[in-house]
């Protein structure tokens, strides 16, 4: 389990029933989570008073009850980053936490690397970390889908100090944009990729992680550079085992490259209870 437990400004402070009560900074969030299958041990005042509460329809989607005055966005940070934390009509705030062991992991190895880097950002939504890589000295392209998450993107790094760094925002799909870097010819030493579990493309493509991940894999190896860093997946989609990871890349990167490989589960701490929640899976092929 790799586990995110070096935040300051951020904390699951208890979770049961469904839910899970997190603080954002300041800010207290009661958020529905489908892994959390166990029930709460004690509806303290805490659950009661959260500043908003994220109820899901039994029709899909959901709403915000606001109990407490909010502001629109706020910033919190992790490190040397700064992030934008906005609550959004999915439930979802503009940033994953369990996400900072990846963070450290990459500014580790862009500083470890002694030559510049060059890193790819597949799938990468308000770019947690863009701004991690670009931290850590690499030239980055950041690539998605979504114009308001590119935009978001932006703002993380200008809070972070980032804006002159040599990051590229990209708004397309990446599956078309990897095919064109190919054929022009370009090169990436790291790729980071948090593909989703389904999706549609701007044309109606249908994205399924299950079918759609190797042949993926399988495209981005003719854009690694002979002598490419580390390769790093994110995965969200429910049952899917860390050991599916390490085949994919062992029969992609690793079977080009040689290497070593590190999957395992994600965590976040939870303070009142002391057990571990969940977040997906992880897999990291580097360089020997």
């Amino acid at each position: 389990m790799y586990l995110a437990d070096q935040w300051v400004d951020y904390e699951v402070i208890d979770a049961g029933g469904g839910e899970k009560l997190e603080r954002w900074g300041t800010v207290v969030l009661r958020r529905p989570d489908p892994q959390i299958i166990w029930p709460i041990e004690r509806e303290t005042d805490e659950w009661l008073t959260a500043h908003a509460h994220y109820h899901r329809s039994s029709s899909g989607g959901g709403h915000w009850e606001y109990r407490r005055k909010l502001p629109e966005h706020w910033n919190i940070r992790y490190g040397e980053l700064t992030f934008l934390i906005r609550p959004t009509n999915f439930k979802h705030t503009g940033l994953f936490p369990e996400q900072a062991v990846n963070w450290s992991w990459i500014m580790d190895k862009i500083r470890g690397a002694g030559r510049p880097i060059r890193l790819l950002n597949l799938f990468a939504y308000t770019g947690g970390a863009t701004v991690a890589a670009a931290s850590a000295g690499a030239e980055v392209v950041h690539v998605d889908a979504a114009k308001g998450m590119v935009q978001w993107a932006k703002e993380n790094a200008a809070l972070s100090g980032l804006s002159d760094r040599p990051i590229r925002y990209i708004t397309d799909d990446v599956f078309k944009f990897v095919q064109r870097e190919h054929r022009r010819g370009r090169k990436y030493d790291a790729i980071v990729m948090d593909p989703p579990s389904y999706g549609r493309g701007p044309n109606g493509e249908m994205w399924k992680l299950e079918t759609s991940l190797y042949p993926f894999l399988e495209s981005c190896l003719p854009i690694l550079s002979d002598e490419p860093l580390f390769v790093l997946i994110n995965a969200y989609t429910t049952g899917l085992s860390p050991a599916v990871l390490n085949n994919l890349l062992k029969m992609t990167i690793g079977r080009k490259f040689g290497g070593t490989i590190h999957c395992g589960e994600i965590g976040l701490p939870i303070t009142r209870s002391g057990l571990v929640l969940p977040c997906g899976i992880l897999g990291r092929w580097e360089a020997s």
